[in-house]
């Protein structure tokens, strides 16, 4: 797999990834509201974001050039670049459980030190979502704290995880 930049054109696909609502708020947390995602809602959630220049979607595509992951990179804080916070993070469901998803935050941690000048990542994943929790364990990060999000199924507990470069 290797990383590129973001298209408009991987909207449709990624967006097919999310087969029901729980799925979608695992992976967007509170930030779409509803489901089934329009082919180019997550374009339209990106675009005023992208204008910021302290927001990085890219997307993982296989020896073949399929679209097989996604991911975002962002600067949560205004001023300052020495922190940044994934998100969005996905793997085709076709293939997750052979290792994408640790190859995905891999190749993205790489761009991250080749790039920019972050010391720190971090990144959040619900409870009910063990196997996400568990790769990213397995790509190094660390829990640091928790919250709580309102979704349409309840309060669901958050971990923050990190990671220092």
């Amino acid at each position: 797999m290797i990383l590129r930049a973001y298209t408009r054109e991987d909207s449709p696909i990624i967006a097919k990834w999310l087969r029901n609502e729980t799925e979608l708020y695992q992976w967007s947390a509170d930030r779409y509201g509803f489901f089934p995602l329009l082919p180019y809602s997550i374009d339209d959630n990106y675009a005023p974001q992208l204008k910021t220049g302290r927001f990085i979607p890219l997307t993982g595509v296989d020896e073949e050039g399929n679209v097989v992951a996604h991911i975002i990179i962002r600067y949560p804080n205004e001023n300052d670049d020495s922190s940044v916070r994934l998100g969005f993070v996905i793997v085709d469901p076709n293939i997750r459980g052979k290792g994408y998803g640790r190859e995905l935050l891999k190749l993205t941690i790489d761009y991250i030190r080749q790039n920019l000048s972050a010391t720190r990542v971090d990144l959040g994943v619900f409870v009910n979502n063990p196997k996400a929790a568990k790769c990213y364990e397995s790509a190094g990060f660390k829990a640091y704290g928790e919250h709580i999000i309102t979704t349409p199924f309840g309060d669901w507990r958050c971990v923050d995880m990190e990671l220092y470069l």
